[in-house]
């Protein structure tokens, strides 16, 4: 597998993957009724890199980095990750995980934050927690889950 840049013909196969994530409501807080102009100009936006994982001519995830904050808190990145249904237990997001971690690491980033993990996301929990990120904050209820409710979000954090 592969990780590299995203490069402006990926952008049908990075919706392919963000659609489902987004109608299922169950992962991200982005609007269940996003359209795919507004969903690519989101993670395809001049604020992130933007990643894909492939591997044999198929594109399976994509990831994107970001600093976490302006001024003072730009030393510390925060990412976001999505793979593909038909490629979900096969290590891409480990693989994703990774490259980021390494990736930040030549970026010069000094840490790496994820904001807002649903607690109910139990396999993005797991991953993160092997990959040395420590959940650091929990938000009680801040999640609205389609089928189950409040639920909270994590802030998992991992010094780099």
């Amino acid at each position: 597998m592969e990780i590299r840049p995203a490069r402006p013909d990926a952008a049908a196969a990075i919706w392919s993957i963000l659609e489902p994530v987004i109608r299922a409501g169950e992962t991200y807080t982005l609007d269940r009724t996003m359209g795919e102009a507004e969903a690519l100009a989101y993670w395809l936006g001049p604020d992130k890199e933007t990643f894909v994982a492939e591997a044999d001519g198929a594109i399976l995830g994509t990831a994107y980095m970001r600093p976490n904050q302006g001024g003072g808190g730009a030393h510390i990145c925060n990412c976001g990750f999505m793979t593909a249904a038909s490629a979900t237990g096969r290590g891409v997001a480990r693989a994703m995980g990774l490259h980021a971690l390494a990736h930040a690491r030549r970026r010069g980033y000094r840490g790496m934050q994820f904001n807002f993990v649903v607690s109910s996301n139990e396999r993005a929990v797991r991953l993160w927690q092997s990959l040395g990120f420590a959940v650091v904050g929990r938000l009680p209820g801040a999640f609205r889950h389609p089928r189950l409710g409040e639920v909270d979000a994590l802030v998992m954090f991992q010094a780099l």
